[in-house]
């Protein structure tokens, strides 16, 4: 059985009574998070043109845009709610994967669930939990550095499978349905490294992509078989022929990989999180201030150093700013934390900011993994009246060994719907996060989307608890 027949057989085994409790409780949690983050990524600046372009595609009613409450045909409104999830870097992560399959993942599959109905809590839970190790299982056998955008084009892969668990597709029809969507992916790091919006785009593009995949496979349109092990599959040509299938088969059913994702506890690139810790956790425990310090060092992998290295400059894009661990380090500094509103204009251009910022350095400490994005990582300040403080981090906050707890994901939901394009109120939050929090109870999901924004035409439905 080669590969891709593994991932297939596995995704049509399971329904949601062969799931474990661990992965039924996480699914929820992360499902919560990224509905969150999505209804606060309406307040993106690039949102009105990406709006603006979709309405040119067409008009209909097949699905909501959350957090403005517009409706589009579902296939572009699977596109604007995973750049939504995505376009401020706040969504969840499987750290060793450097996988955000959640963006792609929840939005085709409520679009779905708004297009064709029929889908129950318990549904969209299962196709969720299986969907994500499709999209995980393919990038942890990944070897070769980065050069292809992994999450976009992994996060097709997993949304892709989650729609034909959706849609009671069999194995036949699966399998076309992944490898119409590998003649679909794409996504470069060139726009990661420039700090482009089209890094967050491309998740929106692939998400679309998983859509059309699956339509066509559900008419039985065939895709190629051997999508992933193929002469020119996945990986031949995207990770260069170095993937190890067989280092991470094993764990296919034994664990799922909704167990081992990781929250963002704050609104920029995963790889920025060890220096944001590192200095928030020094400055309590040694009692300095932005204005004591003199330098700070971040000590972490090449792939760290690669992704978020680059220097903080005047005029930049908010998605560049992300990625930049000067700047958010020094926004941590200076604030005590980072928030959403540390990247609006204001911000970007504070002198105060830049100039610490100069003070931030990212090395290489010679981590042997060409993918590690997580510990061990060294921070290091050192103050402006001689002494030195350094704090050695195993795993990055909000991963599962240094899990967010439930106030925490709780406040974060909270504030991320307060953030939304117009801010939802606080008892429509609470009836949305009781509603997520019971998921497995709900008969149809698509009433979700009523929650998810501000309509004062007429109250929502309300939900049963």
């Amino acid at each position: 059985m080669n590969a891709a027949d593994r991932l297939v057989a596995h995704l049509v085994s399971h329904d949601f009574d062969s799931l474990p409790s661990a992965a039924v409780e996480a699914a929820k949690v992360f499902i919560l998070d990224a509905f969150g983050v999505g209804i606060a990524g309406s307040r993106h600046p690039r949102m009105t043109q990406v709006r603006q372009a979709m309405q040119a595609l067409g008009t209909g009613s097949g699905a909501t845009v959350w957090g403005s409450g517009e409706t589009q045909p579902w296939p572009q409104a699977v596109l604007m709610n995973a750049y939504q999830v995505f376009n401020q870097e706040f969504d969840c992560i499987h750290d060793a994967a450097v996988v955000h399959a959640m963006a792609s993942l929840l939005p085709a599959c409520m679009g779905y669930a708004q297009a064709h109905g029929g889908v129950s809590g318990r549904d969209l839970i299962t196709a969720i939990t299986l969907g994500l190790d499709v999209a995980i299982h393919v990038a942890l056998a990944q070897r070769a550095p980065m050069r292809f955008f992994r999450p976009a084009m992994c996060g097709c892969l997993g949304a892709t499978a989650a729609l034909a668990k959706l849609g009671r597709l069999d194995a036949a029809r699966t399998t076309s349905a992944l490898g119409l969507a590998y003649s679909h992916l794409s996504g470069t790091m060139q726009a990661h490294v420039e700090g482009s919006p089209a890094v967050s785009m491309q998740v929106g593009l692939n998400a679309r992509a998983a859509v059309t995949a699956f339509e066509l496979a559900a008419q039985g349109f065939p895709g190629p078989r051997d999508f992933l092990e193929g002469t020119f599959g996945y990986f031949a040509l995207y990770d260069f022929g170095q993937s190890d299938w067989k280092a991470v088969e094993p764990d296919m059913g034994r664990v799922f990989q909704i167990t081992r994702m990781s929250h963002k506890p704050w609104p920029t690139g995963r790889a920025t999180h060890g220096g944001i810790d590192g200095v928030l956790r020094l400055m309590r425990e040694h009692g300095f201030r932005a204005d004591d310090v003199e330098e700070v060092r971040v000590l972490a992998s090449a792939l760290v150093v690669r992704l978020v290295g680059r220097p903080a400059v005047h005029g930049m894009e908010p998605g560049y700013a992300r990625l930049c661990m000067a700047y958010t380090v020094a926004t941590a500094l200076l604030t005590g934390g980072v928030c959403l509103e540390d990247f609006d204009d204001q911000a970007l251009v504070d002198p105060q900011r830049l100039d610490l910022a100069r003070r931030v350095r990212v090395l290489d400490n010679g981590h042997p993994d060409p993918n590690a994005i997580g510990g061990p990582q060294q921070v290091a300040v050192r103050l402006k009246d001689g002494r030195q403080v350094e704090l050695h981090i195993d795993h990055l906050f909000g991963s599962p060994q240094r899990p967010l707890n439930r106030h925490e994901q709780d406040t974060k939901f909270e504030r991320c719907c307060a953030a939304a394009r117009e801010p939802l109120p606080g008892a429509q939050v609470r009836m949305l996060a009781t509603a997520l929090r019971g998921l497995e109870g709900m008969d149809d999901v698509a009433r979700l989307a009523e929650l998810t924004a501000v309509r004062p035409m007429a109250p929502p439905t309300p939900l049963p608890d």
